[in-house]
């Protein structure tokens, strides 16, 4: 069981997974594709438009790893999801690798804890905890930016990314003007938008340009639209300091 592990044994699991697997495939920086990696790593890739989940991981009979195992897709037309589905399934196909790590049987872990290590991995494998923290400090958490350099990763990936990281912040999503996700990595109940970040987000959203940072307080605010015909989504970063 997961639960028992402390935050940063899980981490150190994940990341050293994520390295030994990029040493071995050769990968030394971003973006990465992980349907390219997935063929490097001897996959079969084809398509089931028939499934319900965007990708499923099977085992073909009588092969040898990684050669042995296909990937199965669903067509969509955004290309950030079909990364995030390949990448999932290679989380799962690594996830024994971590519980090796954390000396836990697979076989007794439940299914949702299984699920969270290979969403965990997916979300590393296209953001990787080094390469990713490295880069949000030298431009300064710009999410456009983030998303130009790691470009098979969605804007929510990278933004929900943010918050395993060291740096306080709370993170919010809003759709079509209603609030989506709103999140922080700070323990504690997570407080309603402040004034700084209701104000912001209007202006994001009105003028379809990102704003700030922002000082609120003492806390700093931006905001980034993703805005596509018929649809308006606006991501907020709220940085914490230590007088929040």
């Amino acid at each position: 069981m997961l639960p028992q592990f402390v935050t940063e044994e899980l981490t150190a699991a994940l990341d050293v997974t994520i390295a030994e697997l990029f040493d071995s495939a050769g990968i030394v920086g971003p973006p990465v594709d992980a349907v390219a990696l997935a063929r490097r790593l001897g996959f079969t890739l084809a398509w089931d438009d028939r499934q319900s989940s965007r990708a499923r991981l099977v085992r073909l009979a009588g092969r040898a790893p990684c050669d042995g195992f296909s990937i199965l897709l669903k067509h969509d037309p955004r290309p950030e999801r079909r990364q995030w589905a390949v990448a999932h399934e290679i989380g799962e196909y690594l996830s024994p690798r971590v519980f090796d790590a954390l000396a836990v049987d697979p076989r007794t872990a439940p299914l949702i804890a299984r699920e969270r290590i290979a969403n965990l991995l997916a979300s590393r494998l296209l953001l990787p905890t080094d390469w990713f923290y490295a880069d949000a400090i030298a431009i300064d958490w710009d999410l456009l930016e983030l998303k130009r350099r790691y470009g098979t990763a969605s804007h929510e990936l990278i933004a929900r990314r943010m918050l395993d990281l060291s740096v306080p912040v709370i993170l919010s999503i809003i759709d079509q003007g209603r609030l989506e996700f709103r999140r922080s990595n700070v323990p504690g109940r997570v407080p309603p938008l402040s004034p700084g970040e209701r104000d912001c987000w209007q202006q994001v959203h009105a003028e379809h340009r990102p704003i700030g940072p922002v000082e609120s307080g003492p806390t700093l605010v931006r905001g980034w639209p993703i805005h596509e015909p018929g649809w308006r989504r606006e991501i907020l970063r709220l940085e914490l300091s230590e007088e929040w």
